[in-house]
This record gives C-alpha cells, structure tokens and sequence, in this order.
C-alpha cells in the first residue's frame, strides 16, 4: 500500500469514528460556542441606517461604496433597468465561495444580513482571530441585491416580469447571465443562495413557525447524493446544531424536489455545493430584524465551519432530522370555537384571519388589508395569536351613524365605549391613504362606504366577541383587541 493511500485511510476511518454510519445514530459534536458568542455581540456590527424590509437599492449603494481596505468593491453588471450589480470580495484563501442576496426583490432579509457582516469582517476587536483565519482559508464573494429593479418594487420579479430563479438555463435577463458568469469565473467551492419565505411556514407538524429553513438543492430528478451535495447537507446540519440553542424547534428544510431551471440546483450541478436559506417568520418580528440577525449567525458560523471543515466528521443524519417545512400552517389570528350565526341557527367554528400588506408611498411603506384565510375546523393549524373562543358568539359590528371629517375627529371619540354600543366601523369623509384598512381599533369606512359583514374566506369583517351578551373583545382588521384594556390613542 502508498504511503499516502494509509494517511487517507487512517482520515476515513478517524471520520467514522466521529461520526457513525450516517444511516446510525448522530454522535454528539464537541462543544463549540462560537455562534452564541457572536449573538451576544451582533448589535455591535448591525448596520443601523436598514431597518426595514422595504429598502432600495439607492440606500444600499452608499453602504457598499464606503467599504474599507478589506474589501474590493466593483460593478459587477447592471439591471434590466440600468441599476449597478455589485460584486463585493474579500479574503486571499484557497477556498471560495459565493454568496447572492435579493435575487427575488422582495426578500431583503439576507441582504440586510450581509451588511452586518461587512461591519464584522471590517472590525477589529476580540474576533480578530476568526477574521484573519477567514481571509487566510477562504475567498469571499458576495452579490448584494442581485435583482434590484424588483427592490424597487418590493416585488418578486425583475422589471421584465421574469423569476430570476427559474433562468438558469435560458439566461434570458441580465442579472442572470451576472450570475452565471461570476459563479464560472470564481468556480466557487460553496453558494449560499439567500432567499424569504412565506411567515406562515411551520417547522413540521409542531406550532413552531420555520424561521430558518435550509435546503441541499438536489441536482437531479432521483435526488442523488454525490461528495458536492453531500458536503452542503453535512455543513447544514451542523449549522444546525450551532442555531438550535437560539431558535429552538423554528428552523425547518425546504423542499428538495428537483427544479431544473432552478440556480441552486443548476449551481449544485455545476460542481458548487449549494446551501438555500429561506428567512420565514418569527412572533413579533414583521420587519425581519430578529431574523436578520440569525442569517448573520447562520452564514458567519457556516464560513466558519468552511474554514476549519467543522462540517465534515457531521452525518447525513443530522440534515435528515430536521423536519420540513409545513406550508401555509400558520395565520396570524385564529378564533377558536366562537359560534357564528346562520339562517336563525348557531354553529361552532375556528375563524383564522392573516394581515395582508398592500404597497404605498412607492412601495417603500405598506398597511395591511387582512381577510378571513380560513373557516371550520382548524385543530391542525397554528396562528401567532390564539384566541380560546368557546362560549364567545361572533357577530359583526355595526357602523357608527355619524360620519366624522377626518382622523382627528375619530380621535375624539371612546372607542372601547364604541365597542360596548355594538359598533366597529366609522365613515370619514376624508381617510389618507393606506388607512382605509390599518391597525386603528375602529374600521375606517369612506364616504357612504359600507363593512363587509360576511364571515367566509376572503372578507374583512370587523367582529364582536361576546359571552353572555357582553363585548369582551372585538376584531377590526384581523387585530385582536381587548374591551377592558381600552384604547390609547397616541399609538395611532
């Protein structure tokens, strides 16, 4: 036997001594805190002038450009439109890997993300170590904001209407072709293709919304495993183990059927082993600031375990584990067993409602338009608010007889005395935009505008909650509000 052969030999067998069969049960890894040394600190290194989802692409641009001596920064292409695509590196190592943001226009958490690492890697302070072993092992490349023409929309698509996502193989747009060609240039060892998801994903079959979920996009119809694909599920899982401790039970794996127009599965095909990160929903977060900073972790402990191949010894087992994502099993407020009226008779039924948002002021702001999304027997599904309906009657609110001038007027009025009297909705003869619907106590009606009453999917009923003839709570709006707490009108 060569003498090297015995060394590779000697390195298999240490691994499975590590870590078992990955059909076996995963051994526990050394203890590692790493990742929680790095939440302590995150509000060091977070880029404070983002902070909201709404972002656009001429924010981002002074951000980029004000780079240190760390970086090198260049125009890497442009949009469809003629905004400049950045291409941002650092590091000087052997290994390289690739990192795109934004490539749908709506889903900024990672980008946001990224400017937080920035701030990291531009320091100097205690994680000086970490940094220079960085540079040292890896080449970085990042693409912030790859579709920013749909930025600018808050929208999915670019501004010829195409999922950058599904042009892989046609590379009909420019920003895909950009893609392709630095991913070809740099033959990244590791992506990280950076995306949002739904808030209505759950982590498998618990009440735990996904508020991560990774993927090893498959590379083929039969889902093969080979060294490239493997390597991304091994790294995943031990992020996994990392992110567990912060965000126990809320962080799912996406569905891994094949897409083959697809840029993570063309990329894992192409040799690239490709990690997706979908940033879900988590209680009290709608602008993605909590789950910002866990994409933070998630990517600064995955370049981390690149450089120093902490995921190698990891089974398959442990990306395995982790559930799937459980589409659409989440609402924002779901009513349990409140009786609705029908024809002179009474039922008991779950009544969900969602928030919806709807785009103003150039879609850099939004107010929400919620609806019932389901009605019946929900016992299999979640919401961020619960609400233990039984012995509660619901029953549509009445509108206030008096039309108001404006907002100011409304203000001047007792809107838990409102509630009491049976009334949910208020016609003004002048509702700013965007407050038609909105998170106010009382459903602004405009003109001779008359509520929706109907409670089936798709409406917006304002409801009393009533127990023995009395308002208890009321909902405007898909919001949830308690007749004993009263309104505090200065929140409005």
């Amino acid at each position: 036997m060569k003498m090297g052969h015995f060394f590779i030999l000697l390195e298999f067998v240490f691994l499975i001594a590590m870590c078992g069969s990955d059909s076996g049960e995963v051994k526990p890894l050394p203890p590692y805190d790493l990742t929680g040394k790095l939440a302590d600190t995150y509000s060091k290194y977070q880029e404070k002038s983002i902070s909201d989802r709404r972002f656009k692409h001429s924010e981002l641009v002074p951000l980029i450009n004000k780079l240190g001596a760390n970086f090198e920064v260049e125009k890497a292409g442009k949009s469809i439109e003629g905004r400049d695509i950045y291409l941002v590196k650092t590091g000087k190592g052997p290994i390289k890997v690739l990192l795109w943001s934004q490539m749908h226009g709506d889903e900024s958490t990672a980008t946001m993300a990224l400017l937080d690492i920035f701030n990291f890697l531009g320091q100097n302070d205690e994680f000086d170590a970490l940094r220079q072993q960085l540079r040292e092992q890896l080449t970085i490349y990042f693409i912030p904001m790859l579709n920013p023409d749909g930025a600018e929309r808050f929208e999915r698509r670019n501004a010829l209407g195409i999922d950058l996502n599904r042009d892989a193989q046609r590379l009909q747009c420019p920003e895909s072709q950009l893609l392709k060609r630095i991913r070809d240039q740099t033959d990244a060892d590791w992506g990280f293709n950076l995306h949002d998801q739904s808030r209505y994903y759950a982590a498998g079959s618990k009440a735990n919304t996904a508020t991560l979920s990774f993927l090893a996009p498959a590379y083929n119809e039969q889902k093969e495993i080979n060294q490239v694909r493997g390597d991304a599920m091994r790294l995943i899982g031990w992020m996994n183990t990392q992110l567990q401790p912060l965000i126990p039970g809320k962080i799912a794996k996406y569905y891994d059927g094949f897409e083959p127009r697809a840029f993570g599965d063309n990329i894992q095909k192409w040799g690239t082993s490709t990690v997706l990160i979908e940033s879900g929903g988590l209680a009290n977060d709608r602008e993605k600031q909590e789950i910002r900073k866990f994409n933070y972790l998630a990517l600064l402990t995955a370049m981390d375990a690149i450089a120093n191949r902490r995921y190698a010894p990891v089974s398959l087992d442990a990306y395995n584990k982790i559930p799937f994502n459980n589409g659409n099993a989440f609402h924002d407020l779901i009513l349990r067993e409140v009786e609705v009226e029908k024809e002179g008779n009474w039922y008991m039924v779950d009544i969900a409602f969602r928030n919806n948002e709807r785009d103003m002021d150039g879609n850099r702001e939004f107010y929400y338009r919620s609806s019932v999304s389901d009605i019946g027997d929900l016992s299999i599904f979640y919401a961020y608010e619960d609400f233990p309906g039984k012995g509660y009657r619901a029953v549509p609110g009445k509108t206030y007889p008096e039309v108001l001038p404006n907002i100011n007027a409304l203000k001047k009025l007792d809107a838990s005395k409102l509630w009491r009297e049976g009334y949910t909705s208020v016609r003004l003869q002048v509702v700013p935009q965007g407050q038609l619907y909105s998170q106010y106590p009382l459903q602004l009606l405009s003109g001779n505008g008359n509520p929706e009453t109907d409670i089936i999917s798709g409406t917006n009923p304002a409801l009393l909650l009533q127990k023995d003839g009395q308002t208890r709570f009321v909902v405007v709006n898909g919001f949830l509000f308690d007749v004993q707490e009263g309104v505090k009108w200065e929140r409005y």
